[in-house]
């Protein structure tokens, strides 16, 4: 089911992984389940409770995150790259005509649902390690929002330096955390190893059973211990496959199992210790060493999830789901490892808002849950798609597997659903935003092309103009950027119209985005000669790769050999958009298409171009 590269294994990537991957699901411990027993009021020193809690935890991560993800969403990669985008693209290219509006139309929700998540992640993983001062230090209560600020602003900061670097830096990090969970989880085990009969899924029916009328409200809780599974198919590209099923099965599951086993453990001997019953499995002595090493954690937890939004923020932009945004590639060796400044701060300031105004991890629980819960389901209907448009070969198991797993995941949502006046509405507010900002920018742009149609011009077309305004040859090469690929660009129409110029030489470069992260070395341009003079290059650049135009004339060169490339000026246009009450767009969303196209970065920053070479060009046109 593989669709491209899913990288190696090394020691280092095992590592990385570690550092970057599973930060989020693996720092669900600090939490997760004092807020099951607290969100349900189920009691803490009922037996029957505490196995069935365990049982449904245990399931949970299971069947959601080591079945679904590892070993089956991992495997559809879209060229080495995951991401629910990615997924999409992998559907609709072998989906039913009828259906690519639809699917297509998922996607973009997943993904808008991710990106909320980016900024709930590291809010809520941050506060609750920063929480634990207050059992070391009761006073230090008031300084919990302010430490936590500081600590956000510090890996935002850092995130310039690339996920490589990070991942290097975290991975050492992450090894010493996950053995410390396991280890306090086997020391508590150890006294009560009754404990481990939870494993069988009956205690788990018994407890919704019993508790029926508060089994939504368990669900929603129980979530908390599977979020971040998301983010392992979003960080696919950083890593590859290998290199995290084996840091997953090799070192995650077993420490979290364990951990949160070993807190079962603890509510056996002593019920009281819900008020925070992670820290509580430690000697009073190390809590404060605890503190230092949760929050470390807990600010690689957020790492995971901000890699994945600067991955699927790239992909939306060279998909035209999004304006052009500076992108920074922060490896040498890695093309999927970017960075996008103005995504990073953003989503520093959301977070920094968040945690300002809910003020404490349980008070952000209900804000993480619905979103996410969301967001899986979606991938879950993505990769049913998949398996069912593959036709041939496939799996029957595996969609059964994943239809258990959806109907289970639904019941998360229905969960989490409960929560939507206790801050469930954040995520679905931001996600909506976020949703409707792409489709505005995806109908702008489709709008503003029928508007400008008439100035649309076929090679044809374009050598009557030449004939009848005969206009001045100038020296120097000039290239003309289109996205389509049988028009000549507006801009160059224009120059010779109203300036009565065209170059000795000029190059027009259409560029098209493939729905493939990479596309293969050696099939990425074709051109042609349409007049003597005037050269058209086709060039495809993947969805994770930021096109480089010098490096494109270079290679068309190879055919043309009397292309002067010396001496080149790039043409880009810009138009200056009038709103007008016409169209089919809604005079809001065209002030908010405005609003982004005003706003989007210099593209000659996105396509490689050196500023002192590019002039822009445009013309007012009535939206």
């Amino acid at each position: 089911m593989s669709h491209g590269k899913t990288g190696g294994l090394s020691a280092g990537l095992v590592v990385g992984a570690l550092g970057v991957v599973f930060g989020d699901v693996g720092t669900s411990p600090l939490y997760a389940l004092r807020t099951v027993f607290a969100d349900s009021h189920l009691d803490p020193a009922d037996l029957g409770n505490i196995l069935g809690v365990l049982s449904l935890i245990f399931w949970s991560i299971l069947l959601i995150v080591a079945v679904k993800y590892v070993l089956i969403v991992l495997k559809a990669d879209n060229e080495g790259e995951g991401g629910v985008l990615a997924l999409t693209q992998l559907t609709v290219h072998s989906a039913d005509r009828r259906l690519i509006a639809v699917l297509s139309f998922i996607g973009l929700a997943g993904c808008s649902l991710f990106f909320g998540d980016g900024v709930i992640t590291p809010a809520i993983s941050v506060l609750s390690a920063v929480e634990g001062l207050e059992i070391v230090a009761p006073d230090l209560e008031h300084a919990v929002i302010p430490i936590a600020a500081v600590v956000l602003l510090g890996l935002f900061s850092v995130q310039k330096r690339g996920t490589d670097t990070i991942g290097k830096a975290f991975g050492p990090i992450m090894i010493i955390w996950f053995t410390t969970l396991a280890v306090l989880g086997v020391r508590s085990i150890v006294q009560n190893p009754e404990v481990l009969v939870a494993v069988n899924p009956l205690y788990a029916i018994s407890l919704v059973q019993t508790h029926f009328v508060l089994s939504l409200t368990i669900f929603g809780a129980v979530f908390l211990c599977v979020t971040g599974g998301e983010a392992l198919y979003a960080d696919l590209g950083h890593f590859g496959r290998p290199a995290i099923s084996w840091a997953w099965f090799i070192g995650v599951l077993p420490a979290l199992l364990l951990n949160y086993f070993g807190q079962g453990a603890l509510l056996l001997r002593e019920p009281d210790a819900l008020k925070n019953p992670f820290y509580l499995l430690a000697p009073q002595e190390v809590i404060l060493p605890l503190v230092l090493l949760s929050t470390a954690a807990t600010v690689i937890a957020s790492q995971a999830v901000i890699s994945g939004v600067f991955s699927i923020c790239r992909q939306c932009q060279l998909l035209g789901y999004l304006p052009r945004m500076r992108i920074v590639h922060s490896s040498e060796s890695s093309i999927g490892q970017v960075y996008l400044p103005s995504v990073n701060w953003a989503l520093c300031i959301c977070t920094l808002i968040l945690v300002a105004g809910f003020q404490s991890s349980d008070a952000l629980a209900g804000a993480y849950g619905i979103g996410v819960s969301i967001t899986m389901v979606i991938d879950s209907v993505l990769m049913l798609s998949l398996l069912w448009t593959m036709r041939k070969g496939v799996n029957v198991a595996q969609m059964v597997v994943l239809g258990l797993v959806l109907i289970i995941e639904l019941l998360f949502v229905l969960g989490n659903s409960a929560k939507i006046t206790s801050g469930g509405w954040f995520p679905l507010i931001f996600g909506l935003a976020l949703l409707t900002a792409m489709r505005t920018w995806q109908r702008g742009r489709s709008e503003l092309a029928k508007r400008t149609s008439r100035e649309d011009y076929t090679p044809h077309k374009f050598q009557e103009l030449l004939e009848s305004t005969r206009p001045v040859t100038v020296p120097r090469t000039a290239v003309f950027l289109s996205s389509d690929r049988t028009l000549l660009p507006r801009t160059l129409v224009r120059n010779v119209k109203y300036n009565g110029v065209i170059h000795a030489q000029t190059v027009v470069l259409n560029l098209q985005t493939a729905p493939v992260p990479r596309v293969l070395r050696g099939s990425t341009t074709r051109s042609e000669m349409l007049m003597p003079g005037l050269y058209r290059i086709w060039a495809q650049v993947g969805f994770m790769e930021t096109p480089d135009v010098p490096k494109l004339l270079r290679d068309a060169q190879r055919t043309w050999k009397d292309l002067d490339l010396h001496d080149v000026t790039y043409f880009l246009g810009r138009d200056d958009i009038v709103l007008t009450n016409q169209g089919n767009l809604p005079l809001w969303r065209k002030r908010l298409f405005a609003f982004m196209s005003r706003n989007s970065a210099f593209a000659g920053t996105h396509f490689g171009l050196e500023a002192s070479k590019v002039v822009e060009s445009g013309a007012q046109v009535e939206l």
